[in-house]
This record gives structure tokens, C-alpha cells and sequence, in this order.
């Protein structure tokens, strides 16, 4: 089961690590960050919005751990999206680091031995006899559908206009749905898992599209075609009006 622990990961090198890049590339004097890291707290740290592109910018960001660079670029991408929710972020960056090891964006988990290619596959399963395989099944539509739709929408974009794939509002209902599904079984309240999961669905959206805008910033930044641009123009009229 993927929890949302990506920030508890975290090392007090990890802190050092990111004041240290923090204060280099931003002229801030170092003493002044880590007083802040010392009453604060990392999040002191994390939070600051300049702290994605100094790590980027800064030679020492590239020994930045995975959780932390995870962490980082999609909790100021959450941000800017106008989620707040460190649990949220937490979560989000746990599927993006969980889903990029071998096939585990294809098993509800680690030790099942069934593969998942598609959302349709996934579905057939949502009411499996086995209470938690059940409910793991749910978690990973909706876990399956926001790592899809976030990190390669061109794709989605292009098999849409292109093959007559699903499109995105596709994936990002049954995203929403997924994440919904989980939220009400029992085993949700067991593990406490049941706001995480509730608001997954209410805000699958917001969370979809700042991972857009981290895939398009950081894992395609050369992509320039018309699918992008309307997806970019579609997203961001919705944030308006949804505001």
C-alpha cells in the first residue's frame, strides 16, 4: 500500500542539503536558514518557493535524495495549483517515486503477481471477493489514473486525437472515482485513510494538473504541439473559473 510518508523520509542531511543549495543560489545568508530549520522546522525549508529552481539551478541540487526532490517539485507545483495540503503532497510524491520502480504502476501491490495495462482492467476487479485486495484494487485506479493523466498527458492527449483513445476528462473521472471508491470501504477507516483518500477525489483535478505542469517542466520540456497547448489553455480556464 503506498502511504503518504514521502516528507517523513526525510533526513536531517536532506535539511542541510536543501539550506545549504537554498542559500547559495538565493544569496540568503546560511546562518539565517538553518535558524529557521532550527525553530521552524524543515518545512521552513521545503516550503520556500525558491527552492525548486535552485535545486535545478545549483550543481549540489543533482545529490539531492529522490523523496526530497520529489517531495519538493510536486509540493510547490500543489502550491501554485492552490492545494496547501502537506498530506496531500506527501501522497502525491509517494506515487511518483513508487510508480517509477520497475512495473509497480501496474500492481495494486509490490507482491501481487497481476498486471494492470489498462484502467478498463482495473475496473473488472473494483468488487474482487477479498475485502483488501478490494480495496487495494480501488486505491490503485485512482493511484493509476493520477500518475497517467499527470505525468504523460501528451499521451493521453495524442492517442485521444489521433487513435480515439479516452480523453482526459476520461482519466480524470475515473481518477476521481478510484480514489472515491477507496475512501468508502472499511478498511479506509481501519487505516485512517479515509480524508486522504476523500480528498484525492474531491481535488483529483488540481492534483492532475500540477503534476501536468511538473511533467511538462521537468520530464518533457520540448514538447511543443497543439494537444499541449489546448490541454494547457483547457486546465488553466477551469482553474479560473473554479476560483
Amino acid at each position: 500500500m503506498i502511504l503518504a510518508d514521502t516528507r517523513h523520509q526525510l533526513t536531517r542531511d536532506d535539511a542541510q542539503l536543501a539550506a545549504r543549495i537554498l542559500a547559495r543560489d538565493s544569496g540568503d545568508e546560511l546562518a539565517v536558514l538553518e535558524a529557521r530549520l532550527a525553530d521552524e522546522g524543515i518545512d521552513a525549508i521545503l516550503d520556500d518557493p525558491r527552492l525548486p529552481a535552485a535545486l535545478l539551478r545549483h550543481p549540489r541540487g543533482a545529490h539531492a535524495s529522490l523523496p526530497m526532490f520529489a517531495y519538493v517539485m510536486v509540493r510547490q507545483a500543489l502550491r501554485r495549483a492552490g492545494e496547501n495540503d502537506r498530506a496531500i503532497a506527501d501522497y502525491v510524491s509517494s506515487i511518483v517515486i513508487h510508480f517509477g520502480f520497475s512495473d509497480r504502476a501496474y500492481r495494486i501491490s509490490g507482491s501481487d503477481d497481476e498486471l494492470y495495462d489498462a484502467i478498463v482492467a482495473i475496473c473488472k476487479d473494483l468488487d474482487d471477493p477479498d475485502a483488501r485486495r478490494s480495496f487495494l484494487v480501488r486505491t490503485h485506479l485512482g493511484n493509476y489514473a493520477l500518475w497517467l493523466a499527470g505525468l504523460f498527458p501528451d499521451h493521453i492527449e495524442q492517442r485521444h486525437w489521433r487513435r480515439g483513445g479516452p480523453d482526459m476528462e476520461y482519466y480524470d473521472e475515473m481518477g476521481r472515482r478510484g480514489f472515491q471508491l477507496a475512501a468508502d470501504h472499511r478498511l479506509a477507516e481501519q487505516h485512517g485513510l479515509t480524508e486522504l483518500y476523500a480528498s484525492a477525489a474531491a481535488r483529483f483535478v488540481t492534483l492532475r494538473t500540477a503534476l501536468n505542469a511538473v511533467s511538462d517542466a521537468l520530464f518533457f520540456p520540448n514538447v511543443n504541439t497543439p494537444e499541449r497547448l489546448m490541454r494547457q489553455v483547457r486546465d488553466e480556464s477551469r482553474w479560473l473559473f473554479s476560483n
